[in-house]
């Protein structure tokens, strides 16, 4: 028995390293370009601001947006131009925000030659408006949701979700921002000046050729991995600061990639919210682990500055972008000691427990056993009722999967324990996302408050979309 499983083991090794070898000579035929990172002329590498998307209605209770998905050109390398996908423009999106009892209408044309959706991650909506695999959008064709917003103040965000071309459509560009406002965020005093001291940073790694073009390269291990980090589609960008209090909403808009960020001094910063909300305190680190599809809000007070002073943000050791620090300025802003009242749900009111197992890597994933299938439902669940996941990322056989960061459609969640412990602090509030590390178990808590079909997967999108997905009908 034992020489059998052996020589399964050594198949699947077999397996993995020709696709590897595969996979590296398609690359080679696309040599990534490696680029010079540091820049002297701050303004020719600006960090670009994403537009606010502008309500088309006049009524204040109601919010109508206009998206259209379209093919672009991009100039992330001097003198070269990549193509690109974007909404409302060549890479990424604009800034969507909405306020907490608002309708919104959305009206999304795909004027692309391919089928795509738009999943609103993050909000919580039915599962006809929540823009996952079963509301896919023909070329050509617009879709035309409706939904109120009914869930605190958070910064989520939108993308694509079509089976066999998630990956491709959001490594191209196609990726947004969306904020949603209430009435204690909006009393708060927080820095939230959009595009002054109210800042998104979407980063995401890519690899480019030497002509300038993308390249995709899926490693069959981890996923799309990039060389080079972009913010809010720039390579290593500058942003020149004053020296204020500055909110930054982070979002890990990367199909594979964790980041660990920090300053280059290692001073300290605030968080003051994770995916679904603001935390109920802020709290002050050196650091911030973020994974794919997970948000968080910072501030850094560039008050302690000298003016001239320049500060690298770092993940690791690499410059993923430079503040450089202007002039003083007024500052009525503040960071209170209570940011949010989170109502704890209660585990002993649970109506089951659930285990959700990921396992494998690369393109040999499942989810509690099996790879997705759109014609299964994998789980049913009554509206309203209280439920508790134990997520486990499984290790492999021969290798030692990294982890995986798990999504769950239409509702956000609490984190309960890892691995029994409590779970950590900047994770204490509202999530939709959750990092799993290998050989760990997560306890979350969550509740579904509308009906429909939802997905949930890990969110390394080279593994969703290779399988480690399941749905789930709430009735």
């Amino acid at each position: 028995m034992k020489m059998k499983w052996l020589i399964v083991a050594l198949l699947i090794m077999g397996i993995i390293l020709i696709g590897i070898y595969v996979n590296n000579q398609d690359a080679s035929v696309e040599t990534p370009i490696v680029l010079e990172k540091e820049t002297d002329d701050i303004q020719k590498n600006a960090l670009p601001i994403p537009e606010l998307l502008v309500d088309s209605n006049p009524d204040e209770q109601i919010a109508e947006y206009y998206i259209n998905a379209q093919y672009g050109t991009s100039n992330f390398i001097e003198g070269k131009q990549t193509a690109t996908l974007g909404y409302n423009g060549d890479y990424l999106g604009p800034v969507i925000k909405v306020s907490r009892g608002e309708a919104v209408r959305m009206h999304v044309k795909n004027d692309l030659d391919e089928t795509t959706s738009v999943h609103w991650h993050g909000l919580v909506v039915p599962g006809t408006a929540d823009g996952g695999p079963h509301q896919v959008i023909p070329s050509k064709a617009t879709w035309e949701p409706s939904f109120t917003i009914n869930q605190p103040a958070a910064t989520l965000w939108f993308h694509p979700h079509v089976i066999g071309t998630t990956a491709i459509q959001v490594y191209n560009g196609l990726a947004g921002m969306i904020i949603v406002e209430d009435e204690n965020s909006k009393a708060l005093n927080l820095p939230d000046d959009y595009g002054i001291n109210d800042i998104p940073l979407i980063i995401q790694d890519r690899s480019f050729n030497r002509e300038g073009a993308f390249v995709y390269r899926d490693n069959m291990m981890d996923g799309a991995v990039g060389d080079q980090v972009l913010v809010n589609g720039a390579i290593t960008p500058n942003l020149v600061v004053q020296k204020v209090k500055m909110r930054f909403r982070v979002l890990n808009g990367a199909n594979a990639s964790n980041f660990t960020l920090r300053l280059e001094n290692d001073h300290a910063f605030h968080q003051i919210a994770s995916d679904g909300g603001l935390l109920e305190s802020p709290l002050l680190t050196e650091e911030l682990f973020i994974t794919p599809g997970e948000r968080a809000e910072i501030i850094i007070d560039f008050s302690i500055y000298d003016t001239g002073d320049v500060i690298k943000l770092l993940n690791e050791n690499e410059r993923v972008m430079t503040f450089i620090v202007g002039e003083d300025a007024d500052d009525l802003t503040e960071i209170p000691e209570r940011l949010a009242m989170i109502e704890k749900m209660d585990e002993n009111l649970a109506s089951s427990t659930k285990t959700i197992t990921l396992d494998g890597m690369g393109h040999m994933v499942t989810l509690n056993g099996s790879a997705f299938d759109m014609n299964r439902i994998d789980d049913d669940v009554a509206l309203g009722t209280m439920e508790v996941w134990e997520i486990t990322t499984r290790a492999s056989m021969m290798m030692r999967s990294p982890g995986h960061p798990f999504h769950i459609h239409g509702t956000q969640f609490q984190v309960l324990s890892r691995d029994g412990n409590p779970p950590y602090l900047n994770e204490q509030g509202w999530k939709d996302t959750v990092y799993v590390y290998s050989n760990e178990t997560v306890k979350i808590i969550v509740k579904f408050e509308y009906e429909g079909l939802f997905m949930y997967h890990c969110h390394i999108l080279e593994h969703e979309e290779a399988g480690m997905m399941g749905q789930l009908e709430v009735k």
